[in-house]
């Protein structure tokens, strides 16, 4: 599908919930009547034209979600996403073939703990209801009957997918090699050669007209403009109209009587409660602190918790019930109790004092008039946009739909360089990138409660900027390169004497040294490239590295092997070896998959996949 699948190691249930999105999920899917059950099979197992029709339904709205507006079919299928989801119904369909043809099959007793585990069926006491599961399968489309099947079969398949996958662990062998090559360091000395750099000579002679030119036709990839198009939009966003937008009086203060215990918040403590099982080991508790025979930490550590597990956060004298008193009255720090909770009888420390907090109406009233204007300027832009839309199907042009609404008119040159204000919106770059000539201006939505429609007027296909445009960034760029080329000259220089008995002082340079670093570790001035290389040398090896405008010398002194019994390499030896675990385990499924597809053999109707593609245009 469109975004990626996880590893099979959490395939277990995932077939399952599958079934149960595309049959619970679609709600409201195109319905397709006459002969037409099913877009192909494998074997002798369909694959249900209804399922894939609510699959698709709902891989398209997902990405609708993801990038905040519309997306129409044509987009979907330059996204290749119909493939996708045919691809993932032909491996569900193949795993209940094999499952069939091994017999394999699920008693009513695993069916129904399956239908009481899903949240859709339950009642409002959180039990399997009758009535929730009926209403919920006719709302879907599906018979008891027609359900249960799906269901029996799906989880028949998860025990075949389950067998085959279970117990796949990495031989020691294999995590060993990746611990002692991930875990190996590096200790080495480097230092900048640059203008800066211990007074090193670096500069570079005023390049000619000639060097100019010689520098753009090499290098007129950095000064090709990309593929532009010309877009003409319009847009409205809330904050656009905030400002015109009006809030009475009586909906503030009735705002600010909802967020009273916001704007007015009681004094609070920052606590923590210790709970015992009785009064007596209570009082014991609280002797042996004021004896200064244990902290409260200590207590708290010996019931095996944690002070997360007994941090209250910040209570009020309300949250506290009969312990409120007893815990107000104390100092910052001090411990005080037993004292009865909700819990029984406990011990509490005092961290802080929060002080009341009391906001008026007249203190909140800008804040409660900017949340509510533009809470209503949303609302304004949301009942608004049917009209932008149906204007423009009735030929109204962008410009004139500016001339008359709210939405304000704007140009772009749009390409992957493009800035603005609109290109951040995720939305508006997807719908631009997707846009061609012709195509007709829709309204679609922007992610924050506005909207935009666009129109290309002209496309200008790739093409070199003339030199004379870009002149001084020829300039630039070719300055930036001589400085680098100086700096990589000065440096390979050093080489031969960094690698004797010369030091880094002698050579006018400023040392600086990394010890232990892996190919993981990164030292706050270091250049990544730099880490890259000194895992290519030998000890007492030097190396000059270009960056930027500068360069590196750098001399490898020693090579530390991986420390493997350190807490770090343990947890990257468990990780390493369950992500090569679910390496292979997604191996071994896309290998069942594509042997039982060859072996049953599968087979498309693409005469049913276009009457299904045709009620999504």
């Amino acid at each position: 599908m469109a975004r990626k699948t996880g590893k099979v190691g959490g395939m277990a249930g995932w077939l399952l919930l599958g079934l149960l999105l595309l049959a619970l999920g679609g709600f409201g899917a195109t319905s397709f009547s006459g002969n037409l059950r099913s877009i192909g099979s494998v074997g002798e197992t369909p694959i249900p034209v209804s399922t894939y029709a609510r699959s698709l339904q709902n891989e398209i709205r997902a990405i609708e979600a993801q990038q905040g507006g519309a997306m129409t079919f044509q987009q979907a299928q330059a996204r290749n996403i119909p493939q996708q989801v045919l691809s993932q119904m032909v491996v569900t369909a193949a795993l209940k073939e094999e499952a069939d043809t091994l017999g394999i099959s699920v008693g009513d007793d695993k069916l129904a703990q399956d239908l009481r585990a899903i949240q859709a069926f339950r009642g409002p006491d959180g039990s399997f209801n009758r009535e929730a599961y009926r209403m919920t399968l006719e709302n879907a489309g599906l018979s008891e009957r027609e359900f249960e099947e799906q269901l029996r079969g799906e989880s028949a398949s998860t025990l075949l997918q389950g067998a085959v996958l279970a117990g796949i662990k990495m031989p020691p062998a294999y995590l060993d090699t990746l611990i002692a090559y991930t875990g190996e360091r590096r200790s080495f000395s480097w230092a900048e050669v640059s203008a800066d750099a211990g007074g090193l000579d670096t500069g570079t002679t005023e390049a000619t007209e000639d060097d100019l030119r010689a520098f753009y036709e090499e290098n007129i990839g950095a000064f090709t403009r990309p593929r532009t198009k010309d877009i003409t939009y319009a847009w409205l966003t809330p904050e656009m109209i905030v400002e015109t937008v009006e809030v009475d009086e009586n909906s503030l203060r009735a705002a600010y009587e909802e967020r009273s215990a916001q704007y007015n918040m009681p004094e609070r403590r920052l606590a923590e409660r210790l709970v015992f099982a009785n009064e007596a080991e209570a009082q014991d508790a609280a002797e042996r602190i004021a004896a200064g025979e244990v902290t409260f930490e200590d207590l708290v550590a010996e019931r095996d918790l944690d002070l997360a597990d007994v941090d209250l956060g910040d209570v009020s004298r309300a949250d506290l019930g009969e312990a409120a008193e007893t815990v107000f009255a104390a100092e910052v720090g001090g411990v005080v109790g037993p004292a009865q909770s909700d819990l029984g009888v406990a011990l509490y420390r005092v961290n802080a004092v929060l002080p009341a907090q009391e906001t008026s109406f007249e203190d909140a009233l800008p804040d409660l008039r900017g949340e509510l204007a533009l809470d209503r300027a949303r609302r304004v832009v949301e009942q608004q946009a049917q009209g932008f839309d149906d204007e423009l199907a009735g030929g109204v042009t962008l410009e004139e739909l500016a001339e008359t609404t709210d939405m304000e008119l704007g140009q772009i040159d749009w390409n992957s360089r493009a800035e603005g204000a609109v290109t951040g919106y995720e939305a508006f770059r997807a719908a631009a990138e997707a846009a061609e000539e012709g195509d007709y201006p829709e309204i679609a939505e922007l992610g924050d409660g506005g909207v935009f429609a666009l129109r290309v007027d002209g496309i200008a296909e790739a093409a070199p900027y003339p030199f004379d445009e870009v002149r001084d960034d020829v300039r630039a760029a070719y300055d930036a390169q001589a400085r680098a080329n100086a700096a990589l000259e000065q440096a390979e220089a050093l080489l031969a004497p960094l690698a004797g008995d010369a030091s880094f002082e002698e050579m006018g340079l400023e040392q600086r040294t990394e010890t232990g670093l892996s190919r993981t570790s990164f030292g706050s001035d270091l250049p990544p490239e730099v880490l890259e290389r000194v895992f290519t040398m030998r000890p007492a090896e030097t190396a000059a590295i270009a960056t930027g405008d500068s360069a590196i010398v750098v001399r490898l002194d020693d090579i530390l092997p991986a420390e493997t019994e350190s807490p770090q390499a343990q947890q990257l030896a468990r990780f390493f070896g369950d992500q090569a675990a679910q390496d292979v385990a997604q191996d071994l499924f896309r290998a069942l998959a594509t042997d039982i597809q060859d072996r049953a053999g599968v087979s498309i109707d693409q005469a049913a996949l276009n009457a299904v593609h045709a009620n999504f245009q």
